[in-house]
């Protein structure tokens, strides 16, 4: 897989997802933005999906734990041709299929409706382990925030994925250090994470949160190493990231998390939609 081109996948995602909130005129614009790169690599070159096929049985399942990042996933999900592009100017409108937070009953290349933080990676633990117990390849990717770490259910599911050695799911966590009340650390300080996962039986990498290239080595490596050792240690990847990642004028905000646009903010998010989209001319 050619680096350029998931630059270029999470280029457009960034650029879609913008035009789809800034058209709603609010929405979760930081805690998006910072998944994007993670998006371009599940989708654009570590998964095995089928668009044409949404429910494909030998698919890998993503699930986003942090479900308010729904618009980058709805972006994603638009460019790899699940539904048109046009559909992401309905997020979050009356009688979408793109609600604010993934409803798999509603959006065609949805898992699991997420949402309520906590619950995600229990539900991916346990489409892993149906995987698991039924011998087959099918892989499952998580991602959760930081400031959802604060929700018990996630350390329990952790030391059931870490006992059960479910090296077939793939945990991201979002080390944003922004949640919906302010910094991480003010709220409930998370400590050394790379220190607790390792606690918990997890193989712990750190990578900056919009590093395609070392993201896409670290996946491709550690999904072959768990065919090749079946009883490896779970992997879970630390994403140091910004909120509001890749958008200068988001990223030196207090509080991105969900955002109210104004003409001051409307005007910054076109010039960064202008700027993202002269990245790469056709």
């Amino acid at each position: 897989m050619a680096i350029d081109k998931l630059q270029h996948f999470a280029n457009d995602i960034r650029i879609q997802l913008l035009k789809s909130l800034l058209n709603l005129g609010f929405g979760h614009f930081g805690g998006s933005l910072s998944i994007v790169e993670t998006l371009a690599v599940l989708y654009g070159g570590i998964m095995k999906i089928d668009p044409q096929q949404p429910d494909w049985a030998e698919r890998d399942y993503f699930v986003l734990s942090k479900g308010h990042g729904g618009p980058a996933l709805y972006a994603t999900l638009a460019l790899k041709g699940y539904f048109p592009l046009a559909e992401l100017m309905t997020v979050n409108q009356n009688g979408t299929r793109l609600p604010s937070h993934p409803d798999r009953l509603l959006t065609k290349g949805v898992d699991a409706t997420t949402g309520s933080l906590g619950q995600g990676i229990s539900i991916a633990a346990g489409i892993a382990l149906s995987h698991q117990l039924r011998g087959l390849p099918n892989r499952t990717f998580c991602i959760l925030g930081d400031g959802e770490l604060n929700e018990g259910q996630c350390w329990e599911a952790f030391q059931f994925i870490a006992h059960r050695k479910l090296n077939n799911l793939y945990t991201f966590i979002d080390y944003n250090k922004l949640q919906l009340d302010g910094v991480l650390t003010s709220i409930i300080d998370p400590q050394n994470l790379e220190q607790k996962f390792v606690a918990f039986g997890f193989d712990v990498v750190t990578i900056k949160g919009d590093d395609i290239a070392e993201l896409y080595r670290i996946l491709s490596l550690r999904t072959a190493l768990a065919l090749q050792q079946p009883n490896s240690k779970p992997l879970l990847v630390i994403l140091d990231s910004k909120k509001g990642q890749g958008v200068p004028y988001i990223e030196n905000l207090a509080n991105s998390h969900h955002m109210r646009l104004t003409a001051e903010s409307k005007q910054a998010i076109e010039l960064a939609i202008q700027q993202l989209e002269a990245k790469y001319v056709d």
